[in-house]
């Protein structure tokens, strides 16, 4: 073991001497951040990789919670969320920061795609120059453990790349982001990371949302929120979009150093996230193959798993695509309950962003990605040509992640699409909750009835009885159960890619309403079960969160579907 990896942080100051700024110290400031105060008021950005921001604190800090799990793995001891010094840095607060930390933090531009076609007009200037991290604000960046991570508060305040907005993040979206990523990381997806969690009884916003019990699309009231501040961490925070951006400024040659900057930002991706992928002593052509090779396949693998687990992005524009390949900014997500494989918890995200078409989706944004090397490559015809290779074969490397995803949840060895299709289309004919048959299947009924507990219907058709007992039948031939040893290992196995715990909408309204009048309790059960969510656990949970969704909850606004209000 790592000398390092021993590790115990207890106190800010131990905390702090882990500093080590890349991103500020590598990349290019905003040459015009000087002339322009605080840089909070909306603004073009027109070249740089950040801007220096200061976080707006929220007033008085509420400590809600911390990932145990995370601050563990940092090697963080638990008396470190008591230290009045981490509580205000983590609540927005830079006024206590102590040597070798740097008082810097820093927000970033980039462009916008929605499903592989260049989008200017979300810009308020119309030239793409004011779209960016408009409530986000990178804190802290450092080596830890040997691995590099950057600290991330969202929620505190504005930047150049508000748009007019206030750059707070309301309670309610706070805890869903919080308790997803540590969620998604314990049902092994990659994802960013949570650290803490703080909100404020002394400032509130106001957001746009639904009445109670309604069924509208649409947001029809606006209502007051407490403001909090959730960090999240990762090991770098560059997105697709933030490629596209210095791309089309290169490719319009908007400065005199769009190239350089474009050239910069892509290194730098490849110093944070593929150091150990990517041999810093190959020229430039070689690193970029190589980028796209090992960024299609964590693209592939990712989306695969987000299947998985029942997980849909909602709003899987390539500004939402971490070009480190893992799930980024939790927004609309939602985890399916009745299998649909037209799916989208976003009442603005359209078919294009729906759960079964999540590859199609990355599809667009890896072509997003590709376009954005190009322009490096532009004088090296093979290379460029190595790339447009690379980029069309991205749907056969994904077909074969879904085939081989769906073949180790169904525990055969080998994906059967007859066997595959027959089941999908059970399984939308007779409504069944994902996550509760995938489960249940993982142990290995003889018949039907033991699947029951995932059906919203009941059975009463004889016919479709008839048929879901001959896709077993047919099921169980292709898998290795020939002794209660063998019914066992694939038992096992199943259960180990199936989760038995989901982290549904529905579990998360109860929490952020009881959080919104000051008790946290929903929230600290929720981070329980749903940091384990592979075990079979206590009775009292399992009747609480091993459910199908209510009747009366399908199709109720804010539950069922969520707007981007947060």
């Amino acid at each position: 073991m790592k000398e390092n990896l021993k590790k115990d942080i207890k106190t800010f100051e131990q905390f702090a001497k882990l500093a080590d700024y890349s991103f500020v110290n590598r990349l290019n400031c905003d040459p015009d951040a000087k002339f322009n105060g605080d840089n909070k008021e909306s603004r073009e950005v027109f070249s740089g990789h950040y801007v220096s921001v200061e976080p707006t604190a929220i007033k008085e800090p509420i400590y809600i919670c911390h990932s145990e799990n995370f601050f563990n793995d940092l090697g963080f001891n638990k008396s470190l969320i008591k230290s009045d010094d981490f509580i205000k840095m983590f609540s927005g607060d830079m006024s206590n920061i102590s040597y070798p930390m740097e008082n810097i933090s820093w927000a970033t531009g980039y462009a916008l795609s929605i499903y592989g076609t260049e989008y200017y007009a979300q810009c308020p200037f119309q030239t793409g120059n004011g779209y960016g991290d408009g409530r986000a604000i990178s804190v802290f960046e450092a080596v830890i453990n040997g691995k590099r991570w950057e600290f991330q508060l969202k929620g505190a305040g504005r930047t150049p790349y508000c748009r007019g907005a206030d750059g707070r993040a309301v309670l309610r979206s706070s805890i869903r982001e919080f308790l997803a990523q540590e969620h998604m990381h314990a049902l092994k997806v990659p994802t960013s990371r949570s650290l803490s969690l703080f909100t404020s009884k002394k400032e509130q916003v106001k957001r746009p949302w639904f009445r109670n019990n309604s069924y509208s699309r649409d947001p029809e009231v606006m209502i007051e929120e407490d403001v909090a501040i959730t960090t999240r961490v990762a090991p770098s925070f560059i997105r697709v979009g933030q490629l596209e951006l210095f791309a089309r400024r290169a490719r319009k040659n908007e400065h005199k150093k769009a190239y350089e900057e474009l050239e910069q930002i892509v290194l730098h991706l490849i110093h944070r996230e593929y150091n150990d992928e990517i041999n810093s002593d190959l020229n430039l052509e070689e690193k970029l193959i190589l980028l796209a090779k090992q960024f299609q396949n964590r693209l592939t693998s990712l989306v695969a798993n987000w299947i998985r687990v029942g997980y849909c992005q909602g709003n899987f524009n390539s500004d939402n695509c971490a070009a480190g390949g893992f799930t980024l900014d939790y927004g609309p997500f939602g985890f399916i309950d009745m299998f649909d494989p037209k799916y989208q918890p976003w009442t603005g995200g359209g078919m294009h962003f729906s759960f079964f078409n999540q590859p199609n989706a990355a599809k667009k944004n890896f072509k997003s990605f590709c376009s954005s090397l190009k322009p490096l490559l532009s004088s090296n015809l093979n290379s460029l040509k190595e790339l447009e290779e690379i980029e069309n074969n991205f749907s056969k490397i994904m077909h074969i992640k879904i085939e081989n995803m769906w073949a180790s949840k169904l525990g055969i060895d080998k994906f059967d699409f007859e066997l595959f299709d027959e089941l999908i289309n059970l399984m939308i004919e007779t409504k069944v909750d994902y996550t509760i048959f995938f489960r249940e299947l993982s142990n290995i009924p003889n018949s039907i009835n033991e699947l029951e507990k995932s059906f919203y219907d009941n059975f009463e058709n004889k016919d479709i009885k008839l048929r879901w007992n001959s896709w077993l039948e047919k099921w169980r031939t292709k898998i290795d159960i020939n002794s209660n040893e063998s019914i066992k290992k694939v038992s096992n196995q199943m259960k180990s890619v199936n989760p038995k715990y989901t982290l549904k909408e529905w579990y998360l309204v109860l929490a952020y309403e009881q959080a919104q009048e000051g008790n946290y309790e929903l929230v600290k059960q929720l981070q329980e079960v749903m940091t384990n969510p592979y075990i079979e656990n206590s009775k009292e949970f399992e009747d609480k969160y091993y459910n199908k969704k209510p009747s009366n909850l399908f199709g109720m606004a804010g539950i069922s579907h969520v707007s981007c209000s947060s």
